[in-house]
């Protein structure tokens, strides 16, 4: 089973995904799980390719990062997923190629169709055909909040003002309606969004 958890950030995706991976290995099942950024990954080039899009120290192009995204999308797939999903596994990833349609396309200005056509060429069918899919959502006061308490300030994307990131929830939205993609609200507990996560899954 392939599972992806999308959303904007301060969304939870990795606690949710954390959470999951528990909980179907409680049943039994054995469950790969990992954020296509590649942060956290231990692999060392994944985490050295993570490091330099992610460091907003490091000046790049905006289709730079759009390439080195895709490397760790591609990486993590051949060396993760791939296996995992061939032996009858579950694997939950964190993000997908939507990412980089609204980072790098929506918001970037980098085309949309370049970003498709890349991705289609690269990723394999099965990766664009998860069996489970669910985009998190939130509010921007919400997500100003915990992006205040989160401290990465660090991060390309996360320390940038609230005009970003309200376009990037608009470019959500418009990814979702054009996708008609199932949505989830991030807001609540922890415990009570995982319930709403099951229950969504059918889990």
């Amino acid at each position: 089973m392939f599972i992806v958890i999308e959303g904007q950030d301060a969304t939870g995706k990795d606690t949710q995904a954390g959470l999951l991976a528990e909980y179907l290995r409680g049943q039994g099942k054995k469950v790969v799980t990992y954020s296509e950024s590649g942060n956290g990954s231990k692999d060392e080039f994944i985490k050295a390719v993570a490091h330099v899009n992610l460091d907003k120290k490091f000046d790049a192009d905006i289709k730079s990062h759009a390439l080195l995204y895709l490397t760790n999308r591609y990486e993590q797939w051949k060396k993760l997923a791939e296996p995992a999903l061939k032996n009858g596994d579950v694997v939950i990833v964190t993000r997908n190629w939507l990412s980089t349609l609204i980072y790098m396309g929506y918001v970037g200005g980098m085309s949309k169709n370049t970003i498709v056509r890349l991705h289609k060429l690269i990723m394999p069918e099965k990766y664009f055909r998860p069996d489970k899919i669910v985009v998190f959502t939130i509010s921007e006061a919400e997500q100003a909040k915990r992006l205040g308490t989160q401290g990465r300030t660090g991060e390309i994307w996360k320390s940038k003002g609230e005009s970003f990131q309200q376009k990037l929830n608009n470019a959500y939205l418009k990814v979702i309606k054009e996708y008609n993609l199932p949505t989830l609200s991030a807001e609540g507990t922890i415990e009570e969004v995982f319930a709403n996560l099951r229950k969504l899954f059918e889990l």
